[in-house]
């Protein structure tokens, strides 16, 4: 029989506790206050080195093996008197994208049942105006869109371009969960982009959702023609904000034919690796918001995105058509990914959908409880699945 002394048995049982408990560091208190040249260095990060910070920030607030599937509705297309270099629905250009009426609510409603079945958690409506001015009834016809999809236990997003604190008031009694309202870029080349519409009118607007207790989505494009530069400084804006936005959408530009930016694909493509930086940035400074891989998707292959995913993006649009507008590949139009490809993709990387509700500032702000039973911001003591500790906070 082999005996072991005390140093011995304190070897292997070191060993053992190594090798099969790999705890993660309770989250820090999230910060408002970041500096662009902080930000700027973390985006400069070597690049394997700045996915596994983010990776491991993700872990500390975000179940890994979560993803929130969203699905986006036009529900008024085209006619919009802004001038976004970007859109296919400006009436400034000639593209293939006509104007047409806001949709009946019927449509909608079944739209939305339908991608409820197919997993979907968030419904977006998107509306091609320059604000509701004048739009007495048809934002009636949304508020009932709004109220009948919350009853389905669905969140629900629109963008229906500015809003006053009056209308972000009674979406908010409608039941909308959030309110898209990209900043598109950073102030310094937001100008290049658009002219109708300024920046501080853009905050003004997201400060009305906040302010009404709506969820905040507002994220960028890439491919734009801006910088680095301009990618920090996009998410330094976001970042020092009284609250984080709830979700940060990271799109990467699809040239529309007939738009200012139809060539800019052939001409400065955004390389994946920028798209990685942005994702992985975000998280780290972002840590409790979604990260949203939205438009110019479908231009990553599996692994690509398995990697963002990987880095942080913990949602995707998915369904018969993911944009506004159908892509516009390589001469050739395309839908976006449909929901069957996404499951597939997902069971293939262990990935799987999350619950409407489920991100806690949301669940705070709409008066839900979490999936686990406990109020928003308790000590999570049940088997945690974040790698947390029993008994740590979450960061919520």
């Amino acid at each position: 029989m082999f005996r072991f002394g005390p140093s011995a048995r304190l070897s292997v049982q070191l060993r053992r506790t190594l090798a099969t408990h790999a705890s993660t560091p309770a989250p820090l208190p999230t910060r408002h206050s970041w500096t662009k040249p902080e930000i700027q260095k973390i985006f400069d990060t070597p690049l394997l080195d700045l996915v596994f910070r983010a990776a491991s920030i993700h872990r500390q607030y975000h179940d890994p093996s979560k993803i929130q599937l969203c699905t986006l509705m036009n529900i008024k297309t085209g006619g919009c008197s802004e001038d976004c270099s970007y859109c296919s629905q400006s009436s400034r250009y000639s593209t293939a994208t006509k104007a047409s009426r806001l949709v009946d609510i019927e449509p909608v409603l079944e739209a939305a049942r339908k991608a409820k079945e197919n997993g979907s958690t968030r419904f977006c409506m998107g509306a091609a105006w320059r604000d509701l001015s004048g739009r007495k009834r048809g934002f009636e016809r949304i508020l009932t869109m709004v109220r009948e999809i919350r009853g389905m236990g669905m969140e629900v997003c629109t963008t229906l371009g500015m809003l006053s604190p009056e209308q972000a008031r009674q979406l908010k009694e409608a039941g909308l969960t959030a309110y898209n309202h990209n900043l598109d870029t950073s102030r310094e080349y937001y100008p290049e982009v658009i002219s109708t519409r300024s920046y501080d009118e853009r905050l003004d607007t997201i400060s009305a959702v906040r302010d009404a207790g709506i969820s905040v989505c507002s994220g960028g494009i890439l491919g734009l023609g801006e910088t680095d530069k301009d990618r920090v400084g996009l998410i330094w804006e976001v970042a020092n904000m009284p609250e984080h936005p709830e979700s940060f959408p990271v799109n990467a530009l699809v040239p529309i034919p007939g738009t200012p930016l139809e060539n800019n694909e052939a001409s400065e493509p955004v390389p994946y690796q920028t798209i990685l930086r942005t994702i992985s940035t975000a998280r780290i400074v972002l840590p409790g918001t979604i990260i949203r891989l939205a438009a110019g998707r479908q231009t990553l292959d599996e692994t690509q995105q398995a990697m963002c995913f990987m880095a942080g993006a913990n949602a995707v649009f998915t369904g018969e058509q993911m944009l506004t507008t159908p892509l516009a590949l390589k001469g050739r139009l395309e839908p976006g990914s449909p929901w069957d490809e996404d499951k597939a993709m997902m069971g293939r990387w262990g990935l799987e959908g999350m619950g409407s509700f489920s991100q806690a500032n949301v669940a705070r702000k709409e008066g839900a409880r979490l999936g686990n039973g406990l109020e928003v911001g308790d000590v999570r003591t049940a088997a945690p699945t974040n790698g947390s500790k029993e008994g740590e906070t979450i960061g919520v």
